[in-house]
């Protein structure tokens, strides 16, 4: 300061609503059309780059969709931003291709079926043009390159046809009577560079015009999805996470009771990091329910239990982190607990900030936001469908109390999202005071209501803690403020784009018929 004078800083502005677009769309179905289940997503992510989409689904299978907008403008976003040239046009993703992951198993030891079904899909680092991702089903994690190959056919093959033995320009093939012409100096037409050696017959003493190399040219180009690593029997209990580390060498797994570390390029050796396996498994009180690297300290890494309770811990400390660095949990307000209170506080979901500093996290009803410099309570709390507090016990009897619903953050950090029933999310302002709340139809007509035929999904141990029994059937209704609950129509699966500030991917489910289209766009809001 100078003379005395007072330096104000600006107020920080909330940021302003979004206007909210509906762009692109999976797959709508017809009136009667079934939906098959192998067909509906069960795991969806976008890259850092935002560049490529990867889904994964009931089936096994993986389908990547490339962003074509920018190519259209004929250069990449950094490019057009130094020649200021306006981007106008929503992201727009196209098939890419699609690959077959996993295969339904059996577990001969255990007498256990292993589903194909994908649970998570993470982007690795991008090499040589490639693209490396991993994903995983409930027991075996693959490591997966899609990379484009040339295929190339010899065009001239270098041969005068003037000083060709018997000054001719035909040569026998060895396996027809018949000659084969070629065109002038020695061109083979229609011919690849496999077949070359059975199509030709060369005289004794060889061709004294014929000289190397032979002009090769590309052709056309395909994509090849080769499985480069399988990391498996590591786990006793269903996968419910995989995270890489910001190393670009290791990456963790989490299953109900255990965190094992793995190196990239070693498949069957893997450290375990954490391990909440009580001696006596009748005084087991609590599982892990999802685990993820800090996105920048190497060393950090966060998990989520049943209970409610995030912690983080730092690999520094100690080969198996028993203890953590940090835990993060809100305290129980007196009076408050019931029978559903345990279950409704199970964290099914967490999801670090780009830059670190703060844990969004997804239970049953709320969504939390933390900030890792304080551990004595969540910054901001989000209600995501309290109307459906007094329904409860029929969310209990017909199951859908244990839906794991996913959240995510968009890449500036100011919003939060996570789905609900009757095809509907929410998106939430982030910064604290913050009073945005958004509801959304992820439907290409809000109005039509679409209902799948509900499904019961597999049992894992976190479920079997709290359940009893199970009774009755999912069934939609409208509670006395008009708020529709369709326990069949649920969006579990979100990816925020880590560029776009306007746009959400939800899942959607993406038919067979549909799925080979080179032109077919997929859902995006």
């Amino acid at each position: 300061m100078n003379g005395g004078d007072e330096v104000v800083a600006a107020p920080v502005d909330p940021p302003q609503p979004l206007e909210w677009k509906f762009s692109q769309v999976f797959g709508e179905r017809t009136a009667g059309e079934e939906v098959q289940e192998v067909d509906i997503i069960s795991a969806i992510e976008f890259d850092k780059t935002g560049d490529h989409l990867a889904t994964g689904d009931r089936g096994g299978r993986v389908v990547l969709f490339e962003r074509t907008d920018t190519k259209d403008h004929g250069g990449s976003r950094r490019d057009l931003e130094r020649l200021d040239y306006p981007i106008s046009r929503h992201p727009e993703f196209r098939y890419k291709t699609e690959f077959q992951s996993h295969e339904p198993e059996f577990d001969y030891l255990k007498s256990l079926e292993i589903e194909e079904k994908i649970n998570k899909i993470r982007w690795c680092q991008t090499a040589n043009g490639a693209l490396f991702l991993l994903s995983t089903n409930d027991k075996t994690i693959k490591f997966w390159k899609v990379q484009e190959k040339k295929i190339k056919k010899i065009s001239d093959m270098n041969l005068d046809s003037s000083k060709a033995v018997g000054n001719c320009s035909v040569a026998s093939s060895s396996n027809s009577l018949s000659p084969r012409p070629y065109l002038a100096n020695g061109g083979c037409p229609d011919r690849s560079y496999s077949s070359l050696s059975n199509e030709l017959s060369f005289p004794p003493g060889g061709i004294p015009s014929l000289r190397l190399p032979m002009v090769v040219a590309s052709h056309e180009t395909s994509l090849v999805a080769r499985c480069r690593r399988v990391y498996a029997h590591a786990h006793d209990y269903h996968i419910n996470s995989i995270s890489n580390n910001s190393d670009g060498e290791t990456f963790i797994s989490a299953d109900d009771l255990r965190i094992n570390l793995w190196n990239l390029e070693i498949s069957n050796q893997s450290f375990n990091i954490v391990d909440v396996k009580p001696a006596n498994m009748e005084d087991l009180t609590e599982v892990i329910t999802s685990a993820e690297f800090h996105p920048s300290h190497c060393n950090m890494l966060g998990y989520s239990s049943s209970k409610g309770s995030i912690r983080l811990i730092d690999l520094r400390q100690s080969a198996l982190c028993d203890s953590h660095a940090k835990l993060f949990e809100e305290p129980e307000p007196a009076g408050t607990r019931s029978f559903f209170t345990e279950i409704i506080a199970s964290i099914s979901d967490i999801k670090f900030g780009k830059d670190g500093r703060y844990i969004l996290s997804r239970d049953y009803m709320t969504l939390k936001l933390w900030d890792i410099n304080m551990d004595s309570g969540p910054v901001s709390t989000f209600q995501v469908h309290e109307y459906l507090r007094p329904k409860l016990c029929d969310l209990y009897e017909n199951d859908s109390i244990f839906d794991k619903f996913e959240c995510c953050l968009s890449g500036d950090g100011l919003r939060v999202a996570t789905g609900s029933y009757s095809n509907l999310f929410r998106v939430f302002g982030s910064s604290p005071g913050s009073t945005e709340a958004t509801t959304l139809e992820a439907s290409k007509n809000p109005m039509r209501r679409q209902v799948q035929a509900p499904s019961r999904p597999s049992r894992s141990l976190s479920s079997s803690l709290t359940r009893v029994v199970r009774r009755g059937a999912e069934s939609p209704g409208v509670d006395a403020n008009g708020n529709s609950f369709d326990f069949t129509t649920k969006l579990l699966h979100l990816a925020w784009h880590p560029t776009c500030a306007l746009n959400i991917e939800v899942q959607k489910w993406l038919p067979e018929s549909m799925r080979k289209q080179p032109d077919f766009v997929p859902g995006f809001w």
